[in-house]
């Protein structure tokens, strides 16, 4: 459960949160590494971490764009006169935070450790296309003076609810990542959910109160994955992260319209019963 945000408790409220707890518990949610390797796939920013050349002893960070390649490896294109670049050309040991929610520091954060090296001639067309599938508007790769890094993972770590009763944390081999899979139903999170909020939020506020027993005051879905979607939810002042798992698993995009108009039609029926 992440962090709630907002006044004091009080006894309702704390009766609330335990029913929220208990669901946030039981939730179906995607396996870990499949839940890690989706998001890294997704993601298009992170901050790096290198051994400073300037300055000696000392770790230096800064935001890079990347991509990842089809074994969940992270690609960069970088500047050789970019500190960093200059950075891992010394030495490539460096680290990669990708954080789902930068605002929410309780929500998922990866960090994978490795080498970046430079992408061998043999690689450097199918490198470029992946990056470019997720920057397209990145004309500047073909400059002289960039080059793409090939971000091989150690380890790849993850840690999720940092500071509340539902912390989530671990770790994977690069052999164990290389095998994982991205969940086919994540990537279609932007339009369902900007559908959902735009048109729907009514009804998204009505599962949600089905699926939780809590009479939340808003529900704003986040993104979907095969096994339910996340929102951000709002009861007496607090806001919350809530997992609201489907009925079934959904294998393709039509399944979650006919996953969500069926919890509807259940939500609907509960509200006219009670």
């Amino acid at each position: 459960m992440a962090a709630a945000q907002g006044s004091s408790s009080s006894p309702d409220v704390d009766a609330q949160l335990n029913v929220i707890q208990a669901h946030q518990e039981k939730a179906a949610r995607l396996p870990p590494i499949e839940e890690v390797r989706t998001l890294l796939h997704h993601s298009l920013r992170g901050f790096l971490s290198t051994f400073s050349q300037k300055h000696e002893g000392y770790p230096s960070g800064s935001m890079v764009d990347f991509a990842c390649d089809a074994y969940g490896s992270p690609i960069l294109a970088l500047s050789n006169l970019a500190l960093h670049t200059k950075d891992l050309l010394a030495n490539p040991k460096c680290s990669l935070l990708v954080a789902k929610d930068p605002d929410d520091r309780t929500d998922l954060v990866i960090t994978v450790h490795g080498d970046a090296l430079p992408v061998a001639e043999s690689n450097m067309e199918a490198i470029r296309t992946a990056y470019m599938a997720r920057h397209p508007d990145a004309f500047w790769v073909d400059f002289g003076d960039f080059q793409f890094l090939r971000l091989e993972p150690k380890v790849i770590r993850y840690v999720s609810g940092v500071a509340t009763a539902l912390l989530r944390s671990g770790e994977f081999s690069n052999e164990e990542f290389r095998a994982a899979k991205v969940d086919p139903i994540y990537q279609f999170s932007k339009p369902i959910t900007s559908h959902m909020n735009k048109d729907h939020a009514e009804d998204t506020k009505l599962i949600v109160q089905h699926s939780t027993s809590v009479p939340v005051e808003f529900a704003y879905m986040l993104d979907v994955d095969s096994l339910g979607f996340n929102v951000k939810a709002g009861y007496q002042g607090k806001t919350f992260k809530l997992r609201i798992p489907f009925t079934r698993r959904a294998t393709e995009r039509k399944d979650v319209k006919t996953l969500i108009i069926e919890m509807l039609q259940a939500a609907q029926s509960q509200a006219q019963a009670s």
